[in-house]
């Protein structure tokens, strides 16, 4: 009886306005194996619990693969496609490395089904696809995609933040570390750098509100 290789593909940073977007897959032939490490989605475990399952994970797998997405590719696709468009373009990649005979995909597109299509047009091998939202929390094959996914991605921001010297949060536009160095850096820079987003709206919102205070300012000087 030939063996059955089974992988899960999630992201981390999708909607980040800092930083990469990394998309993780995890193949194995004996899924039972990861369901007894008990994992569920990285958003729900802390730092540590994350990089303790992802030594595991790694160790039991037949193979990890993480695409690794930076803000600036982010930005030049986002010229010629959507978000989704390009989430379709790195699960494609993710299954080309990993040619697996079952995958189970975390769908961004609010029709998993249409997703599936997408993902199936550009990866063209012998895969059975099953689509679906919340696949991080009803698929332990997932669940470890998503977790390797975030470790990686939150050893990349870290070195942002080694390399800089800047505090830049968690790199999501809700978070407050995030907002003050975006607004912080837009207050004595023409432009951000090339780790943030620019075609995110959080991005061109901040420099317009940046541009009209410039432009107020300069009338109110003209007039005296």
């Amino acid at each position: 009886m030939s063996m059955v290789l089974i992988a899960g593909v999630d992201e981390a940073g999708k909607g980040s306005v800092i930083g990469h977007m990394c998309v993780g897959g995890v193949m194995i032939s004996d899924e039972k194996i990861l369901e007894r490490l008990g994992l569920r989605d990285s958003k729900k475990l802390t730092p540590k619990q994350r990089q303790k399952l992802a030594i595991r994970i790694e160790t039991d797998a037949d193979k990890v693969f993480v695409l690794t997405v930076s803000a600036n590719q982010i930005d030049e696709l986002r010229r010629v496609m959507t978000m989704n468009r390009i989430m379709v373009l790195c699960a494609a990649k993710v299954l080309e490395e990993l040619k697996p005979d079952i995958a189970y995909l975390d769908a961004p597109d609010v029709k998993p089904q249409r997703f599936k299509e997408h993902v199936a047009e550009k990866y063209r091998h012998k895969t059975e696809i099953i689509s679906e939202h919340r696949a991080d929390e009803n698929y332990s094959l997932v669940a470890a995609a998503s977790i390797i996914a975030k470790v990686r991605r939150d050893k990349l921001i870290e070195e942002l933040k080694e390399k800089t010297g800047y505090e830049i949060g968690s790199g999501y536009p809700a978070d407050p570390k995030t907002k003050k160095f975006m607004q912080e850096w837009i207050q004595t820079h023409e432009t951000y750098p090339t780790f943030v987003r620019k075609s995110w709206k959080t991005t061109k919102r901040l420099l317009q509100e940046k541009k009209a205070k410039s432009t107020k300012f300069s009338s109110f000087t003209e007039i005296f």
